[in-house]
């Protein structure tokens, strides 16, 4: 399979490129936001280049050269990934907890905390909490990520399955699943009896090993090759399934996961993911 080295910035044209001119590169092509220039697949950017490319806010990266609509499954996460928000950082807002509970989040993303332990830590300091403060979330806090709803709109138009798969709660996958229509929701459950949350996760924890394995059940129920599946996600516990995907995408992530992916986003948005392809 032929490789490319692609540049991505929303006013690429008035980017200096200049630094490109001393790699002995053949003649790319441009559209839109995007410079797509074939290389080998051991292609890399000197130091050099990739230092003037990312001063000037611009995200780069060597892939497979394919089309969008070669691809037959997108795996997201949700927190700080489709959504700009991690929604339990904001629940414990409701109880005056966001702090306590933001640092134990911080700890799981860099991967200095194991992810279910530091779920039920979280989930535990909300014991007690109305259930009205996840709907209050849902309605005045939750936003997409920019670019999110022009990504959703790319799949439906060319028939590439999307799949959200989150270390969050069912309460917002479905709910987004609802609004936008894409294909599959995976999410942890939160305990809720009478009206309040019992502080508890009930059934399978979406952890990043269940993320992962998630993603190989649906390439396989799809009847997909590895390289026709992306998987993007932010945080340590998206690492396993970034693998695992023939294109791992980190989306203004830590640096353990942009380690680990094929691409990173740094500087753009949720379009940018489209913008790796033809």
């Amino acid at each position: 399979m032929p490789y490319t080295l692609i540049l991505q910035h929303p006013a690429l044209a008035q980017c200096d490129l200049s630094v490109l001119n001393t790699l002995d590169l053949p003649e790319g092509k441009t559209h839109r936001h995007t410079l797509r220039i074939p290389v080998s697949e051991t292609f890399a950017l000197p130091d050099s280049a990739a230092e003037s490319l990312s001063s000037q806010s611009i995200d780069f990266a060597v892939l497979p050269d394919m089309a969008f609509s070669d691809l037959g499954l997108i795996v997201s996460d949700m927190d700080s990934t489709l959504i700009t928000i991690e929604c339990i950082d904001e629940i414990a807002a409701g109880a005056g907890l966001k702090a306590q509970v933001a640092e134990i989040t911080e700890q799981a993303m860099r991967g200095e905390l194991d992810f279910e332990q530091s779920l039920r830590r979280r989930t535990a300091l909300l014991k007690g909490l109305d259930e009205h403060f996840l709907q209050d979330v849902y309605d005045n806090v939750l936003q997409l990520s920019p670019g999110a709803e022009a990504l959703l709109e790319e799949c439906r138009q060319n028939n590439v399955t999307f799949m959200l798969v989150s270390g969050g709660f069912t309460f917002f996958t479905e709910k987004l699943q609802k609004r936008f229509g894409f294909d599959y929701q995976y999410a942890n459950v939160l305990g809720i009896e009478n009206g309040k949350l019992t502080g508890q996760v009930s059934g399978r924890v979406i952890d990043a090993k269940a993320k992962a394995d998630l993603l190989v059940e649906h390439r396989q129920k799809l009847g997909l090759a590895k390289h026709q599946v992306v998987a993007v996600g932010d945080g340590a516990n998206d690492i396993p399934m970034i693998t695992e995907a023939g294109i791992g995408i980190a989306y203004h992530a830590k640096p353990k996961t942009q380690a680990q992916a094929d691409a990173c986003i740094r500087f753009g948005n949720l379009q940018a993911v489209r913008g790796w392809f033809r």
